[in-house]
């Protein structure tokens, strides 16, 4: 029953009504597809940027850059086409605090190590640990970033003249039926063609309205203007006024390192657990795998390019990537198109840009939401164990009080502390007399013996009134760590102290030899299989690294 419950659990992660598409090969009709999708997730891509560069307390186009550079690099040699990359909320709120106290120079430099360290991570194939999220985290981590993703498009509500106050009378009426419009043409365009993302056609459409009829409603340009050249190389270390002056530059010494490399650490871990993450939920979605270890290079690689570039850094975007791949991107072209588009937004067409009403991109930030929660948790939940509702409502809620990293580390110890828990509680053992060896008693452990069940295997044994013969098999058990063999060599030295011996049976001969040298127990060797695990055990520092 727990295994059909998770495998529908895991059947449900991916968001409904999102058709996996085949790749159809580099086709016109494809190309089309790849780039109309790169174009409708860069206009997704340019209000998110500019936002997050306003929660970071940097210039605009520091936000902007980054999403150019990050999601540009990330296309080219990601681990996961079809995934969007750039300026993320998760990691700037961390780096509020570092702009306000050091000034964005620091910003720069940290990026830049932060880049360095994914680099390293991948090289060291960290990547590989993320298939240790259990698929509820994943499930409340999905449910918990749509609850995030529609939030975050609450403030384009707020009155840009008075970032404090609401909108409000005609003008929040007005507001609300031009997002209410674009998700309805989302919704109705694909039952009529599909030869243009409806994302797109959503924007497009409303757009059009707002301009033609002299609409008054919040726009693009008044957040700020996305107006720049091209990115510029330029060093952050040194003395002198830095790229966004009076802020200077970072002196290139250990004082330095010491102040960037915390933030440097928690951004670099925060970026590659949301990136790993959207890989996997967008492998769900497009049935591919494999690529954590790539993907973490590509982000390093990015983070390193873009903090020589002025750019603030980034990593995954899970809702840019739901746009892209509900839009039909399926390959590395649409992120390739959609970093130029952005570029091109910059240089040449902000001033078009800036004239696209803010409620038109709320729209489809709307139906990213409604594709992203996975609505039948509810009924899931009632169907997989408890412990698994729970982690999958935990998760949900760490993710919207704090941030995507901390919920994720959150319902993976939670997870592992119930496994052990459940394991546990699994030792037991069955008693018998020796067909072989007439009055010994022989005790048939099951189970798994490691450091959560230690305890339980010790109170198996009845030391006092078990005759001077005790034969202990573990053909139905396994023993998996150092306090697991401490465990045994325990229980070995009371029946000794009792005068008693004991025989294992069904140990691998790694334990053979380590439980040898206690000198106190006694091995039959010639029923026991040889099995294949890989211990490492040094007799004289006595350090078991894994095993058996």
């Amino acid at each position: 029953m727990r295994r059909a419950a998770l495998a529908m659990l895991a059947k449900n992660i991916s968001p409904p009504n999102l058709s996996i598409m085949q790749d159809e090969g580099f086709t016109p009709s494809r190309i089309k597809t790849e780039v109309l999708s790169g174009l409708t997730v860069a206009l997704a891509l340019v209000p998110e940027a500019v936002a997050f560069a306003f929660v970071a307390g940097v210039h605009p186009l520091v936000g902007l850059y980054a999403a150019f550079l990050v999601g540009l690099i990330t296309a080219l040699i990601g681990g996961r086409p079809g995934m969007i990359s750039g300026a993320t909320g998760a990691l700037a709120v961390v780096m509020v605090a570092l702009v306000a106290e050091h000034g964005v120079e620091y910003l720069f430099a940290t990026v830049i190590l932060m880049g360095i360290l994914q680099i390293i991570a991948g090289v060291l194939h960290w990547g590989k640990f993320i298939r240790l999220v259990p698929h509820p985290v994943m499930l409340g981590f999905v449910n918990g970033l749509a609850i995030v993703i529609f939030l975050a498009q609450l403030t384009q509500f707020k009155d840009p003249a008075n970032p404090d106050a609401w909108l409000a009378g005609p003008q929040l009426i007005m507001m609300l039926g031009l997002v209410a419009l674009t998700m309805a043409i989302i919704w109705g365009l694909p039952k009529l063609t599909k030869a243009i993302p409806a994302p797109l056609a959503g924007i497009g459409i409303t757009a059009i309205i707002v301009i033609a009829l002299g609409i008054n409603v919040p726009t693009v340009g008044d957040m700020a203007s996305i107006k720049g050249g091209l990115p510029s190389f330029h060093m952050p270390f040194g003395e002198g006024e830095g790229l966004y002056p009076p802020a200077l530059l970072a002196p290139f010494n250990l004082e330095t390192l010491y102040i960037i490399l915390p933030y440097a650490v928690i951004l670099a871990a925060i970026g590659l657990i949301e990136s790993l993450l959207t890989l996997n939920l967008v492998g769900e979605m497009t049935g591919k795998r494999g690529g954590a270890s790539q993907e973490c290079i590509a982000q390093g690689t990015a983070n390193v390019v873009t903090g020589f570039f002025g750019g603030m850094g980034g990593c995954a975007m899970i809702g840019q990537s739901m746009i892209n791949v509900k839009s039909g991107g399926r390959t590395r072209i649409a992120g390739i198109a959609a970093a130029l588009f952005l570029l091109a937004f910059i240089v040449v067409a902000s001033p078009l840009i800036e004239r696209i009403p803010l409620a038109a991109l709320v729209g489809v930030m709307f139906m990213v939401v409604i594709g992203t929660f996975a609505w039948n948790s509810f009924q899931i939940m009632r169907k997989v164990p408890r412990m698994d509702a729970f982690v999958i409502v935990l998760v949900t809620v760490v993710t919207v009080l704090e941030d995507l990293a901390v919920a994720v580390v959150v319902g993976v110890i939670v997870s592992a502390l119930a496994y052990s828990w459940q394991n546990a509680r699994r030792i037991h053992a069955n008693t018998r007399e020796s067909a072989s060896d007439p009055g010994a008693k022989v005790y048939e452990i099951e189970g798994p013996l490691f450091f959560g069940s230690a305890e339980g295997f010790s109170e198996l044994f009845e030391v006092d009134s078990d005759p001077d013969h005790v034969i202990v098999d573990f053909a139905r058990s396994r023993v998996v760590d150092q306090s697991a063999l401490q465990a045994i060599e325990a229980v070995a030295g009371k029946y000794e102290a009792a005068g008693k011996q004991v025989v294992l049976r069904h140990l691998s001969r790694d334990c053979h030899e380590l439980l040898s040298k206690a000198g106190h127990l006694m091995v039959d060797s010639d029923d026991d299989p040889e099995y294949e695990i890989a211990v490492d055990y040094s007799v004289r520092t006595g350090v078991l690294s894994g095993g058996h």
